[in-house]
């Protein structure tokens, strides 16, 4: 038999022969449909099993296989009866095709591909819809892994040991074709991507509808990620779809759907101000991966270097008379200090010195163990909870971390960051979602800063408190909602409603929902009209995705009280998931070829499918990417959470270095794995000092980290009270010498007002780009002048632009 393709060290070659991937975007939501196409070229009838993310939040609807003219449409069953029926089809030697939800987290899926003949070809075409993330900036996120490298673990082997053979992910001989079509009722500005793409080309001349395509020689080394961005991103809407004709009146697919997009604006004069109390507590990921660049490019600062410099920003940033503590956790976890401290230059000075030299060096991602010593602190009265988790791996018991952030959810607001393109999503924005806050990724080449410091905006506005929605519907029509009650609203951020509408109206009809909420005393309300006729080709995208919500607050439900009820819930969901067919936790999709009645002939093979890395090296992280459905998936720390789903499977990893492919021989005992002790790191996050054998020219290298940025270097030197200080370092920040800058202080202003105003006008007439970064700093600093009552304001603010060459004005300055 030729090889051709990459082989594992048992010669045997990868049946993954491409993917193509199509996005249709209406407004906010998309649909995703892959199609997978599998050849076997081995001498006897194949099982493939393949392990790979999705977007926590996507509702999966659609998952069928063609062989040759034959095409089978699976349906959705309750999980066990699914799995024996598959087992029965291969033992009979039917072909059957599952695909099945980690019970460990809603963003991982395992793919059967059982009994594929010699020869055989296989189309797997798999469907879901998922709403898109508004960013900071008002795009809408889409991200699609596309690195692939599948590997095989023979038959009989149990996943004892296994040699790896890879490659670099560039060499990869699979072909991506991606293709997106965009429409929406307001125009489409632009489509930005960390990939090439080829042109947008709009379809008609409002510019409401284009389409975009992946340019050709894309390198399978990043994901695809796609930023959508539409002209008045903030309107309002509401779109209606009908049920399906098929399904029962009464039933969730059988009546209308509304789903409601609402983005409140607050008062102004309630946004302005700034809340100056708080517990902020900040927990770093500091696992050896986070010792990887921020992306692929040699320029770019680490993981762990960027959020030093954040934690540098925030720490300038917060407000006097708030508290706060810094954690850090890998495998173990630390704190700076026992409990938080009230702000002051002591304790920041304190904080700094030691975020200084944190690095990438406490191994694994266990984050469990110190979110549960967090909630175990008494809150400080008068002063709430802010927490903020930076990561960029993903867990294996995503939904133990959550529930515990929803368990302490009455006693803090929970803001996340996903660190590049191992973040898991459900884990981030289930963080944001269960804790009342918000969710953030940084991939590609966002800088991290001007993210966490919206976040902390948001952190410090006044919480939104007794939010109710209350529905105007005529006579005779009914809502029930889908969605779980609004618990967090922020300034410009999109909620969305679902809700099943029951009863007849009329075409002309219309509905109306209000938001009433309370922003700091003062009651406010948002209202929507919009009308009962519902919307041409939507087909179901409404119906499902609202079915995936309630699907979710009913497993959440499920975990929260396991032991203390009959099983109704769980029967409730599996009903819900049949009916719909959208997957859960508790069901999968089967489907078997009956069709043929010829039992296919010869010994089953069974081969593991695995994934190709993105290789970082000086001993960091080792990172896998997998098939291209979703979020990327980093190889996990063992533990016995993890083993149960894919106890059956084999479940190894593959390193490669940049520069020369590597070849290891990695033996791996998965069951000595989970009994390792908790410190002992896994290869995925070993300590920096470790060096892989044969790592190319890269092995021993050290990672140089780019000089201070100017801004930076300005920012260290402000004190807790928001003021800076004349002296040598100021200076040498604002690019003079010392008696450059003391020369033009008029006599009458002291040092330190003078030493604001320069830094003030350095920030405004050199770094406008960044205002995002330092606005919050800078508000302190006017705070604080005001304070002063200082003379001679108009004569400081024209000799320091006159000193450093720029032109702000007074009244821009806030002085």
């Amino acid at each position: 038999m030729s090889c051709c393709g990459l082989l594992t060290v048992q010669k045997q070659p990868v049946p993954l022969k491409s993917i193509e991937v199509q996005l249709e975007v209406r407004d906010h939501v998309a649909t995703v449909v892959s199609t997978l196409n599998y050849e076997n070229k081995e001498d006897k009838p194949l099982e493939a099993v393949f392990v790979f993310p999705l977007p926590g939040d996507a509702a999966v609807c659609h998952f069928s296989a063609t062989i040759g003219q034959t095409q089978i449409i699976a349906e959705v069953k309750e999980k066990q009866q699914a799995r024996e029926e598959y087992d029965d089809a291969l033992s009979s030697g039917q072909q059957a095709f599952l695909l099945e939800e980690s019970e460990q987290s809603p963003d991982i899926f395992s793919l059967s591909v059982g009994s594929l003949p010699p020869g055989e070809s296989a189309s797997i075409r798999l469907e879901y819809v998922i709403e898109l993330a508004v960013q900071a900036d008002d795009g809408l996120r889409f991200c699609l892994p596309a690195v692939l490298n599948p590997r095989y673990e023979p038959q009989g082997s149990e996943g004892a040991s296994v040699q790896v053979t890879s490659v670099p992910a560039s060499l990869v001989p699979y072909s991506l074709s991606f293709s997106a079509r965009v429409s929406s009722p307001r125009p489409v500005s632009k489509v930005e991507s960390s990939c090439s793409l080829d042109p947008l080309q709009y379809l008609n001349t409002e510019q409401t509808q284009a389409t975009v395509k992946l340019a050709a020689g894309h390198k399978f080394d990043r994901d695809v990620e796609l930023l959508i961005y539409y002209k008045d991103a903030h309107q309002p809407t509401a779109v209606v779809e009908a049920g399906q004709a098929s399904a029962k009146p009464g039933t969730l697919m059988g009546d209308p759907v509304v789903m409601l997009s609402l983005y409140p604006e607050f008062p102004q004069s309630v946004m302005s101000s700034v809340s100056s109390c708080g517990e902020f507590v900040f927990l770093m990921d500091r696992s050896g991966s986070m010792g990887s660049r921020m992306n692929n490019s040699e320029s770019h600062q680490t993981r762990i270097s960027s959020a030093r410099d954040t934690l540098l920003l925030l720490l300038k940033s917060l407000p006097m008379g708030c508290y706060f503590n810094i954690y850090s956790f890998g495998s173990s976890y630390e704190h700076i200090f026992p409990k938080s401290v009230e702000y002051s230059q002591e304790t920041m000075e304190e904080a700094l010195k030691k975020v200084e030299v944190m690095d990438a060096n406490l191994g694994g991602t266990e984050i469990l163990e110190p979110l549960k010593h967090i909630y175990s602190q008494p809150c400080i009265p008068s002063q709430p909870r802010q927490l903020f988790v930076f990561t960029d791996g993903e867990v294996c018991n995503t939904k133990d971390v959550i529930n515990l952030v929803k368990k302490n959810s009455g006693s803090h607001r929970c803001f996340s960051f996903g660190i590049g393109e191992g973040s898991s999503s459900a884990l981030i924005n289930g963080l944001a979602k269960e804790g009342g806050g918000h969710a953030q990724f940084i991939t590609g080449t966002d800088r991290m800063q001007p993210k966490v410091m919206q976040s902390l905006r948001f952190a410090l506005q006044p919480a939104v408190v007794d939010i109710s929605v209350t529905w105007d519907l005529p006579k005779g029509v009914s809502v029930t909602a889908l969605s779980p009650p609004i618990t967090t609203l922020f300034q410009g951020q999109r909620s969305l409603i679902y809700a099943q509408l029951t009863g007849q109206s009329s075409d002309a009809a219309e509905g109306c929902v209000t938001v009433k909420y309370s922003l700091a005393g003062h009651p406010s309300q948002n209202q929507l009209h919009f009308s009962l006729k519902p919307e041409e080709d939507t087909g179901l995208t409404v119906h499902r995705l609202g079915a995936r919500t309630l699907i979710r607050s009913l497993e959440m439900e499920e975990r929260e009280h396991r032991g203390q009820q009959d099983g109704g819930v769980k029967e409730k969901v599996v009903e819900l998931s049949v009916q719909s067919g959208v997957s859960s936790s508790f069901t999968a999709f089967i489907a078997v070829n009956k069709g043929n009645n010829k039992p296919i002939e010869g010994p089953l093979v069974h081969r593991d499918v695995p994934v190709p890395m993105i290789g970082i090296c000086q001993g960091r992280r080792v990172q896998r990417s997998l098939p291209a459905f979703g979020a990327p998936m980093a190889l996990r720390k063992a533990s016995p959470a993890c083993g149960t789903f894919f106890a059956t499977r084999s479940y190894m990893g593959a390193v490669h270095g940049f520069g020369t492919p590597v070849s290891l021989d990695l033996t791996c005992n998965i069951k000595s794995a989970m009994k390792r002790p908790p410190d002992a790191p896994l290869l995925h996050d070993a300590p920096a000092s470790v060096n892989y054998s044969n790592a190319g020219d890269t092995e021993g290298t050290i990672i140089k980290q780019p000089s201070r940025d100017p801004l930076l270097q300005l920012v260290s030197l402000q004190k807790a009270s928001g003021c800076w200080v004349l002296d040598p370092a100021l200076a040498a920040a604002l690019g003079k010498t010392s008696e450059e800058v003391e020369k033009p202080k008029p006599a009458s202003v002291n040092q330190e007002v003078w030493a604001t105003i320069l830094a003030l006008i350095w920030l405004h007439g050199f770094k406008m780009d960044a205002k995002e970064e330092w606005e919050l700093l800078a508000m302190k600093a006017v705070s604080w002048f005001r304070a002063q009552n200082a003379p001679c304001v108009a004569e400081c603010v024209e000799a320091g632009n006159t000193l450093l060459g720029c032109a702000v004005q007074r009244d821009v300055l806030g002085l």
